[in-house]
């Protein structure tokens, strides 16, 4: 069996004016906080009152007196008197003139000044090719190469070594004919560098070059040949 309900109790049908009575509740509780007001304020320990306006006191722009540069003490003026005599009066100073000129008599003092010149001695030119070259018992360099290469003690501790090799020699033939500044260009061996160099430097006297009539210096390279048999 179903349960009715009494329209007189059912709520349902009174929802829409409790919600129409709430809105209206809630509209008057906003406007009565928008219009309430506070009573009077109790002064607080931490109330620091009105703020006082503090008034801008105008200090006067004041220039400074600027120092003018003291005016250098004026010179003294020096004025001549110069005076006025007559044509009549004789004046008594007599300007004397020193005569800076020299008499004929006097005797004049002279200083010889020693003037020491360093004198360099310019080393003379040396030729690679000349007119007349420098010639050797006959012969040109190459008699001279075979005349090294006889005279060539190999050294016993290249010997032992089993060192061999070509010493490149350089060397300048003087005017007098005499061998001078005998260098290694490029060795092989301490031991054979210095004996070739040793029987280059005995050399005897060559026939010496000429450039235009004159016995000139030149310089010539030959090479030493250091073979084991």
């Amino acid at each position: 069996m179903e349960i009715k309900k009494n329209d007189n109790v059912n709520l349902e049908r009174r929802k829409g004016i409790f919600l129409q009575l709430g809105l209206v509740i809630a509209l008057a509780i906003c406007l009565i906080a928008f219009e309430w007001t506070t009573g009077t304020r109790e002064n607080s320990l931490f109330d620091t009152g009105a703020e006082e306006v503090i008034e801008e006191e105008m200090i006067p722009i004041t220039e400074m007196d600027e120092q003018q540069p003291e005016a250098p003490p004026e010179v003294p003026k020096v004025t001549e008197i110069f005076e006025i005599v007559e044509d009549n009066v004789a004046i008594d100073h007599e300007v004397l003139f020193e005569d800076d000129e020299a008499d004929f008599d006097d005797e004049i003092q002279m200083y010889n000044f020693e003037v020491t010149e360093e004198q360099e001695e310019e080393e003379e030119e040396i030729f690679v090719v000349v007119e007349d070259m420098p010639t050797f018992r006959g012969g040109d360099v190459n008699k001279f190469r075979e005349w090294v290469q006889q005279r060539i003690k190999y050294p016993q501790i290249a010997a032992e070594n089993g060192i061999q090799g070509k010493v490149f020699i350089m060397f300048v033939v003087e005017p007098d004919g005499s061998v001078s500044n005998v260098t290694v260009l490029r060795g092989v061996d301490p031991a054979l560098d210095n004996e070739a160099k040793r029987v280059v430097e005995s050399s005897p006297k060559w026939s010496p070059g000429k450039q235009r009539g004159a016995p000139v210096r030149v310089r010539f390279s030959i090479t030493v040949n250091f073979q084991l048999q």
